[in-house]
C-alpha cells in the first residue's frame, strides 16, 4: 500500500513539471481538457488524488502515454506509440515522446478547396520541415515558396506563416518544433492569427 501511495504522490509534481516545461498555463490546460483550473491546481499540489477520469484527458492533452504520468515501470520497449492528433484540418503523428524540448511529428495536410484563404500564424521559436511526399506551399508573410519531396525548410516562426498543399494532393512532412510551436499547433488556437 505504501508503494501505491508513493506512486500517487509523485503524480502531482510530474503534472506540474510537464505543464511548466511546455509553458502551458492552468487556464490553457483547463480549456484543452475540460478540467477546472482549481482541480488541476489541487492535482499538481497533491491535495487531490489523481484518478483515471482526470489522468486520461491530461495524457491526451500532453500527448504522452498514461503510464508516463503515473510513473509505471519501464518495459524496455523503445517504440513510440503513434497516436495521431487532428488540428486545423491537419493530422499530426507524434514521432517523439520526450516531454519538453524539440518534438518530431509527421504532418499530413489534405488538399484545400480552391477558394481557401490561408490563415497566417505566428509564435515563438523556429520550425524545421522536410517534405516526404507531395508539394508544399509555404506562405511566409506575403511570399509563397513551393517545396517538393526531399526539400527542407527552416524559418523563424515570428514571421506570419501558413502551410498547405500546392496542388490537389495531400502533402506529407516531417516537422520539428519546440514547446511553443507544439502548443500553438497541437494545444488549441494559435497565439495570434491573421488572414491573408
Amino acid at each position: 500500500m505504501d508503494e501505491l501511495r508513493d506512486v500517487l504522490d509523485a503524480v502531482g509534481p510530474k503534472l506540474r513539471n510537464l505543464r511548466k516545461q511546455r509553458d502551458i498555463t492552468l487556464a490553457d490546460l483547463s480549456r484543452a481538457t475540460g478540467i477546472s483550473q482549481s482541480t488541476l491546481s489541487r492535482l499538481e499540489s497533491g491535495s487531490r488524488r489523481p484518478n483515471l477520469e482526470l489522468l486520461l484527458p491530461l495524457a491526451r492533452a500532453y500527448g504522452v502515454p498514461l503510464d508516463e504520468l503515473v510513473g509505471a515501470p519501464t518495459t524496455g520497449d523503445p517504440r513510440v506509440h503513434l497516436r495521431p492528433v487532428k488540428r486545423f484540418g491537419m493530422t499530426f503523428v507524434p514521432l517523439s515522446k520526450r516531454p519538453g524540448g524539440i518534438q518530431a511529428f509527421k504532418l499530413v495536410i489534405p488538399p484545400r478547396p480552391t477558394n481557401y484563404t490561408p490563415e497566417l500564424q505566428t509564435h515563438e521559436g523556429y520550425e524545421w520541415l522536410y517534405v516526404l511526399d507531395g508539394r508544399l506551399r509555404l506562405l511566409l508573410s506575403d511570399h509563397y515558396h513551393v517545396f517538393k519531396a526531399g526539400e527542407v525548410a527552416e524559418f523563424d516562426t515570428h514571421i506570419p506563416h501558413s502551410l498547405m498543399p500546392d496542388d490537389d494532393r495531400p502533402v506529407e512532412l516531417l516537422i520539428l518544433f519546440g514547446p511553443q510551436g507544439e502548443r500553438v499547433h497541437l494545444g488549441g488556437a494559435p497565439e495570434s492569427r491573421r488572414e491573408y
